[in-house]
């Protein structure tokens, strides 16, 4: 290291020389400062360039029906803004919304249709026939999308009240639940599929928009920049506190047939109306901050849920910028800490994009200094200090010496300095201050014990939870307690990499291994493993830790003990899959743990018993590959399972494996480690590593491992998969090390050593309080 950083210094010095010689030359020949004025700076909410024709994407809140119609049921039960009054002869009335009742009621529609515009309330009585618990039923169908007293005791009175109102959707509902009723008496299994409330709420739905593109039913005209667009009230109310105030309150817009919005625009207005009548946007980056100004501005809340998601989930190197200035300027703290914490992650795509030079210094300052910048070394850095100022060197140039000293220069390797050095001699700003300001703060950073590392903190960190460590002496092998998380990773010189470890506890009563860890709302949930190596060692109980409260609570027992089992998170529940009972005994059984409920049930079973297999989830479904057959071979599945039906064989993998792991990153899944069977059916070491495709359904290979990773833990953080510790089945010693494999460079990189027990630990995600990360 000294003999590195004398060469650099030498070569350092050098190219100052160097550079004092061309400035002259560079004066002489006009290739001074450029610039004298910055460029305009662009508001994000008034424009975003993009290179190329961006194309909008359609965003859809799939609740959305629910939550409008319950709003419109709200509304109904408070009798705000009815217009349909419907009597029955046994003296009952219903004030109800005609829009909502034309959606379902053949009858509702063609008096709406022909209702003349002066008639503010339409006034309908029914027959003698239908009966005032009928009609209530019809009602309900047309806020719920189902009907909660319909049984064979009260269905005539339902069909009878459909048939008045022609609602034939209600009709059907009654077949349907006849048909139920009959297959049920004669012991017939029901097979028919269900409308559910939330498809009739969706047709429900897709009507009114059919009435509202006809204005059939429009009480409402708004204006937007000389454009007029028709509504109805009450969608405008179900969807905006804004409108809700304005037409319910007293307002003199209340009683105007014509509302004028001011400072809105039209086609963002247009929008959201569209919206109010489909629960879809439109959105892209040249768009979605006006339409978060508009839905802000008139209070459409679900419509502002979307922007604010599609900000979070489309954010880019190009556009993060942009983000942190609009959540600033509208005071959005969440966004504004997704934002940065994007910008810190990304940070050397993001000093590549021309916003990034009209940065306030300030505000670049603050980037370079946090312990949330995410580079690979110190030369991203370094470039982008430059680019920054040679953006508009004459006002910048005074602030180099300031900015050089973000950069740390001794972690740089020769061959990173070579390279600086370089930068430095084709730059034309010719800046004596620049020059002089990096040389200074090379030289003064040299000997800085503080800059041996830059530490980066990750919003999240990985969690360690139990394990084992494997010693010569087989008896004084022994389970731990033990729970560690990453609170940084440091930066060395070059490529070498830290985890920085801390202790974070330790489990309640009993030591674990071969044990299972899921993250459910931001609990830790602990499940299963072996305390021992007995027979009777395995468990069955489950544990779920509270970080914040830093708090234990013992929760329901799974219904049968599992050990090298897999356990994942799907739909806010914990599925136990497969594993090994009293360790000599495979299971193709399944559990599911409901957190409401705090209840274990059984679903549908493995097609055959597994144990030391892997499992991770991809869009929605549970993915299981490999592990041992009930006689202990490995095998090379890949295995689609379905919770409430038969699993599914996909491709095999390229290798048979157990005792591997397997994690989803983006679109693929990534499948390392484990030990295989040789030709002779002896366990190997197994190194290779692979990738799964679940859209063409194939497997590719990956950079294999240099050294072997059986039983180990693994978890993917900040789009990186970590593979930590286990140990090598050949001459069973224990692999002490951290692997982490980039997907941007194809490799794995060796993320230095495992705080304590290496084996059967299992790894998770989980957001760590910050008092424990100072």
């Amino acid at each position: 290291m000294a003999m590195d950083q004398q060469c650099l210094q030498r070569e350092w010095g050098n190219s100052w020389r160097t550079a004092r010689e061309d400035e002259n030359v560079n004066a002489e020949n006009g290739w001074m400062d450029v610039s004298d004025e910055e460029e305009d700076r662009v508001n994000p909410v008034e424009e975003y360039e993009r290179s190329e024709v961006e194309e909008l994407q359609v965003q859809t809140q799939e609740i959305y029906p629910g939550s409008v119609f319950e709003a419109l049921e709200n509304m109904m039960l408070y009798s705000v803004l009815t217009d349909l009054t419907i009597y029955t002869e046994d003296g009952h009335q219903f004030q109800v919304h005609s829009i909502v009742l034309a959606a379902v009621s053949y009858l509702i529609e063609t008096r709406l249709r022909q209702k003349p515009k002066q008639e503010r309330i339409i006034e309908l009585c029914l027959g003698p026939e239908v009966h005032s618990l009928g009609l209530a039923a019809v009602v309900e169908f047309a806020y719920t999308g189902s009907i909660s007293i319909l049984n064979k005791d009260n269905m005539e009175m339902v069909r009878t009240a459909a048939v008045s109102l022609e609602a034939q959707r209600v009709l059907e509902l009654c077949t349907e639940e006849e048909q139920r009723e009959q297959d049920k008496a004669r012991g017939k299994k029901e097979d028919r599929k269900r409308i559910s409330a939330k498809e009739h709420m969706n047709d429900s739905l897709q009507h009114i928009r059919q009435l509202w593109a006809q204005r059939v039913g429009c009480d409402v005209e708004l204006e937007a920049e000389g454009r007029v667009f028709h509504a109805h009230r009450v969608l405008l109310i179900a969807n905006s506190d804004y409108f809700r105030g304005m037409f319910t309150t007293g307002m003199k817009e209340s009683r105007q047939e014509l509302v004028s919005l001011l400072l809105v625009r039209a086609a963002k207005f247009e929008a959201l109306l569209h919206y109010s009548y489909s629960g879809t946007l439109a959105l892209g980056w040249g768009c979605v901050f006006d339409l978060t100004c508009t839905s802000l501005q008139l209070q459409f809340q679900t419509a502002f849920s979307l922007c604010l998601n599609f900000l979070q989930k489309e954010i880019d190197a190009y556009s993060c910028l942009d983000v942190v200035s609009f959540a600033e300027a509208y005071g959005m703290a969440d966004l504004l800490t997704h934002a940065n914490d994007f910008v810190l992650r990304h940070f050397q795509d993001v000093s590549v994009t021309p916003k990034f030079h009209d940065l306030p210094v300030e505000k670049l300052k603050k980037y370079l200094q946090s312990n949330s910048l995410c580079v690979q070394s110190e030369l991203p850095v370094f470039k982008a200090v430059m680019s920054w100022i040679e953006a508009f060197p004459r006002q910048r140039v005074k602030l180099a010496r300031e900015l050089m000293r973000t950069v740390r220069f001794p972690l740089m390797t020769f061959m990173e300095f070579k390279e600086v050095k370089s930068i430095t001699s084709w730059l034309t700003i010719g800046a004596k201050k620049l020059y002089k300001s990096v040389n200074e703060e090379f030289f003064n950073s040299s000997s800085d014990v503080q800059s041996n590392f830059r530490v980066y903190m990750p919003k999240d960190t990985l969690v360690l939870v139990g394990g084992e460590r494997i010693t010569d002496n087989f008896e004084k092998r022994k389970p731990c307690r033990e729970m560690w998380f990453s609170n940084a990773l440091q930066n060395h010189i070059g490529l070498v990499k830290k985890v920085e470890w801390r202790m974070l506890g330790t489990l309640p009563e009993k030591p674990r291994f071969s044990h299972g860890v899921g993250v459910m709302r931001g609990k830790l949930y602990i499940v299963g493993g072996r305390h021992y190596y007995g027979k009777a060692d395995t468990m069955k109980c489950t544990y779920m830790y509270d970080p914040i409260q830093n708090t234990w609570q013992r929760l329901a027992d799974m219904h049968e003990r599992r050990g090298s089992f897999t356990l994942v998170v799907l739909n806010d529940k914990l599925y136990a899959i497969g594993g090994e009972r009293d360790s000599e005994v495979n299971m193709e059984s399944v559990e599911v743990y409901c957190p409401n409920a705090n209840s274990w049930s059984f679903v549908c079973p493995l097609d055959q018993a597994l144990c030391c297999h892997a499992a991770s989830v991809w869009n929605g479904t549970i993915f299981l590959s490999g592990g041992f057959n009930s006689q202990y071979q490995c095998l090379s599945s890949m295995i689609l399972y379905h919770p409430e039906r038969r699993s599914t064989y996909l491709a095999e993998m390229r290798n048979d494996r157990a005792l591997h792991c397997m994690e989803t990153l983006g679109d693929h899944l990534y499948v390392a480690g484990g030990i295989s069977c040789d030709a002779d059916g002896n366990l190997v070491d197994q190194l290779a590593c692979e990738v799964y495709d679940p859209v063409s359904n194939s497997w590719s290979a990956i950079m294999p491992f240099l050294v072997p990773h059986v039983g180990a833990a693994s978890a993917v953080l900040e789009g990186k998969v970590y593979i930590i510790g286990g140990y090598c089945n050949e001459n069973y010693s224990d692999t002490k090390s951290v692997h982490r494999y980039d997907p941007a460079t194809e490799h794995w990189e060796n993320m230095s050593l495992t705080p304590g027990p290496n084996t059967f630990i299992a790894a998770c995600v989980l957001p760590i309080p910050t008092h424990l990360r100072q």
